[in-house]
């Protein structure tokens, strides 16, 4: 099954609906971490509706008070009035209502932006990690997803409830450790790129052996989740094995009584019944795995 290879790692203590938020806006949240800012503030949603309610009324008094200089003859002061009011009404009704697809897109910008700077530091963009961080990330979230989509661990035979906490908080430590050594490199980089000094040189050396250090740390923890991930490959395989053979052994006696009618070769019968001793040995793979699975689990929590 393909990995999911999310582009946008969240850590698990972020609260579930802002997590799922930052993931689904990968695009907003790489031009917020170069420095874009919505230019759109947040309103009160009744402003627009006091203001017409307001203009509409001083509307209606002026039109009131515009029939009281009618009935008193005076005409003038009369059209003055109802002019006004006529032209009040006639900006409530032409104001433009705000596009509600619009006021939807900007109100998504806000929110994606206002849990970008409340959470920031708690998520990754593939973008944040350079070409050998995005590889090792790669294949970290290659084996989680081996593991979590796996069969056996669907029913139960790992410890689903551990798989379903540590490998996110694993998934986010590598992350985060993998984002700050592509910063490093990267300033790293851009400084001997320069040409140094010999003085320099000294320093930057045992700087660079501290990236390299780094890197294979992160690297140590990648392939101590490839081999899990491996021995649950291993149960998986045991498993539907286990339940194919299980399948054709309950279709032995129609087989059996195949044979038996068409007066075919018994001797196919002795090869039939086999099929009990390979599931016996596939379980009993099956539990070796499923064992070695569980070492490896333990091996990866340290």
């Amino acid at each position: 099954m393909p990995g999911r290879h999310a582009k946008v790692i969240v850590d698990p203590a972020v609260p579930d609906d802002v997590a799922a938020l930052l993931r689904d806006n990968r695009k907003l949240l790489v031009r917020i971490h170069a420095g874009w800012v919505p230019a759109h503030r947040r309103h009160r949603p009744l402003a627009g509706l006091v203001t017409r309610l307001a203009v509409t009324v001083t509307a209606a008094v002026a039109a009131v008070c515009g029939l009281a200089l009618f009935v008193a003859e005076r005409y003038t002061p009369f059209v003055v009035i109802m002019t006004g009011a006529a032209l009040l009404i006639v900006s409530v009704l032409l104001r433009p209502m705000p596009d509600a697809e619009v006021e939807r897109t900007h109100a998504l910008e806000r929110d994606v932006y206002d849990g970008a700077r409340r959470y920031e530091g708690r998520y990754v963009l593939r973008e944040q990690l350079d070409e050998p961080a995005r590889t090792l990330m790669t294949r970290a979230q290659t084996a989680i997803d081996q593991v979590m989509h796996s069969s056996v661990n669907a029913e139960g035979l790992l410890d689903g409830v551990r798989n379903a906490v540590m490998l996110p908080a694993q998934e986010w430590e590598i992350a985060r450790l993998l984002a700050k050594l592509s910063e490093l490199r990267a300033e790293h980089q851009e400084v001997v790129s320069e040409g140094v000094t010999p003085e320099v040189a000294a320093v930057a050396e045992p700087l660079a052996q501290a990236l390299d250090s780094s890197q294979q740390a992160v690297l140590a923890r990648v392939e101590a989740l490839e081999r899990y991930a491996g021995h649950v490959a291993d149960a998986e395989r045991a498993f539907r094995a286990r339940h194919q053979i299980e399948r054709l052994s309950a279709k032995l006696p129609r087989y059996e009584e195949l044979l038996a009618e068409s007066g075919a070769d018994g001797s196919a019968v002795p090869e039939l019944s086999k099929l009990s001793d390979d599931a016996d040995r596939l379980e009993q793979a099956l539990r070796d795995s499923v064992s070695s699975a569980h070492e490896a689990f333990r091996h990866l929590r340290r």
